[in-house]
């Protein structure tokens, strides 16, 4: 394939990934794609919602990567029964539209990340490594969507209300780190700017997940913004 960059880093593991797209070609075109690169294997393919569901139940893959527009219309729990039926695997959705309203309640369902449709086939594979190492995957623009709407909705003060014991066990060292995070600090980044170890970043990481019952840096970053435990982006 023209293009399409042939020299790669040796993988560590391989990725195992499900596509759901309803178009055969798209699906096609994606398998060709990924498995050029080492470490990427297709497990499964899927063109309707009832066989998506019982392949990632069946294949337990570590990346689904979906079409944004299969969640919608007559099924707005298909995301959610995608990740109940493959608990350890993260979702990656592929669009073409830039509507923060469906990415807000793609990123509440489980996605952990979202490429446009129109990007470089280099940026789908790295944004599937990122997210496959529990990382978030938005790129600027949607990023920026995404934080506008959660402002335009907010939060009602009912929700807030119970999270403010769990905010309170946060010492001060965890809300810095929680501050670096949604500021879009990676480990290394936060242990050079506070002077302090990785291993003891990753320590606090921990109790920040535990203390604030969040599963992954997606899910904190989210938290961090709505809570206000970590200043939003200007848009």
């Amino acid at each position: 394939m023209s293009g399409v960059c042939m020299t790669h880093s040796v993988a560590t593991e391989t990725i195992r990934i499900l596509l759901i797209d309803d178009h055969a070609l798209v699906r096609a075109g994606l398998r060709l794609l990924i498995e050029t690169y080492p470490g990427f294997r297709v497990v499964g393919e899927a063109g309707n919602r009832v066989d998506a569901v019982n392949l990632a139940g069946r294949h337990q893959p570590d990346i689904i990567l979906l079409d944004l527009a299969m969640t919608e219309g007559s099924a707005p729990d298909f995301l959610s029964d995608l990740v109940t039926s493959a608990r350890q695997a993260r979702v990656l959705l592929l669009t073409t539209v830039q509507d923060p309203a469906k990415h807000r309640r793609a990123v509440c369902q489980g996605a952990m990340g979202i490429v446009h449709k129109g990007k470089a086939p280099e940026v789908l594979i790295k944004a599937i490594q990122r997210v496959h190492a529990g990382e978030a995957w938005l790129d600027r623009s949607m990023t920026a969507g995404l934080i506008n709407e959660m402002r335009r909705t907010g939060e009602p003060s009912s929700k807030v209300d119970p999270e403010a014991a769990k905010i309170a066990e946060l010492t001060a060292r965890e809300r810095e780190i929680i501050a670096l995070v949604g500021a879009g600090l990676k480990n290394k980044q936060i242990a050079q700017r506070l002077f302090i170890s990785e291993p003891t970043v990753r320590h606090h990481m921990t109790s920040v997940f535990s203390k604030l019952a969040v599963t992954d840096r997606f899910e904190l970053i989210i938290y961090s913004f709505r809570y206000h435990l970590a200043k939003l982006p200007s848009s």
